[in-house]
Order: structure tokens, then sequence, then C-alpha cells
């Protein structure tokens, strides 16, 4: 059995280390609500600051595939504004615009094989998708940012050509994302 003077000596620490912990729980829900007053907000997560809104055109599509430009088109307009903070506008009144190429559209490239010798048949394919894309700053003319040749892979079993599109279509919007943040 421990000293007296031992048993004393655990108990305030155990209430100095709760009270502790009581303050440091209470000041992240009042420095929490209190984020909401703060001037300090997230505006166009990277873009210059008077970039507010934003338009994405249909890519041109050079590829005998007409549903992939829809696709992406629909995932870049569904994505991009809410992501990067901006608003949605139309081609003549946005700061912002985004335009593109589809350049290729490579599908049924083997990915995995059956482990059974007998039968020949690939169990999963993918598919490859490559843009040119760039944001332009309408205000003042310039370049925010573009890449030629951005390729994403897509991965699908055999005959859900579908799912790997879109697995590719993500790739590439959240490729578009990130290297619109890392500009400014």
């Amino acid at each position: 059995m421990p000293a007296p003077s031992a048993r004393r000596l655990a108990h305030p620490v155990r209430t100095t280390a709760r009270a502790r912990m009581r303050f440091a729980v209470l000041a992240l829900v009042l420095l929490a609500g209190a984020c909401r007053y703060l001037p300090y907000h997230f505006n166009g997560g990277g873009l210059p600051e008077h970039i507010k809104t934003m338009a994405v055109l249909p890519f041109e599509n050079e590829t005998p595939t007409p549903e992939l430009q829809r696709e992406l088109n629909e995932e870049l307009r569904k994505n991009l504004a809410s992501r990067l903070g901006l608003r949605e506008a139309t081609e003549d009144k946005a700061h912002a615009v985004v335009r593109g190429t589809i350049v290729r559209y490579e599908i049924d490239v083997p990915e995995a094989f059956s482990s059974n010798p007998n039968q020949a048949l690939s169990a999963r394919r993918r598919l490859q998708v490559v843009v040119d894309v760039e944001i332009i700053d309408q205000t003042t003319g310039k370049t925010i940012w573009s890449k030629k040749g951005l390729a994403a892979f897509g991965a699908y079993a055999e005959n859900a050509e579908a799912q790997g599109r879109k697995a590719a279509i993500e790739k590439i919007v959240t490729e578009v994302i990130e290297g619109a943040q890392s500009q400014w």
C-alpha cells in the first residue's frame, strides 16, 4: 500500500490534468465558434484575389467518344467552383475561364490477367484520357495555369468502361484543382 503522502499527491495531479483538458476543449470550442466572425476566409483557393467567378467551357473533343466531352464538362463544372471557393458564371461574366482539348482516349489496355492459364480473358482493363487544359484570368488576359498532356488512367472490370472513364475524369479534375491552387 502506498504511503499516505503519495496518495495525496496522485489526486491533485489527476485533477490538474483534467482541468487542463477541460480548458483545452473549452478553448477549441470557443475558437471554432469565433472563426465565423473573423474577417479571414478562403476565397479562390489559391487563385488571385479578384477572381470570384469561373466558367467551364466545353472541351474540344478530338476523340471518337462524344460522351467523354459531356462527362468531363459536367465533372469540372460540379467540382471546380465549389472546391476552389468560386461561383459559377457564364463565360462573358466570369473572372476566370477553364478551357481545353481532349487529345486522346485509349481503352482496353490490359491491366491484370486471370491466374488460370487455360483462360485467355483478362480480368481487369484500364483506359487513359489525355487533355490539354488552361485556366485564363479574363480580367488580365493572362494564363493562370495550364497543362499540356495531362493524362489520367482509370481501371475497370471487363465490360465496365464507364466506370474506368469516370475514375480517369475524377483524377483529371483533381489535377486541375491542385494546379489552380498551387499558383499563388
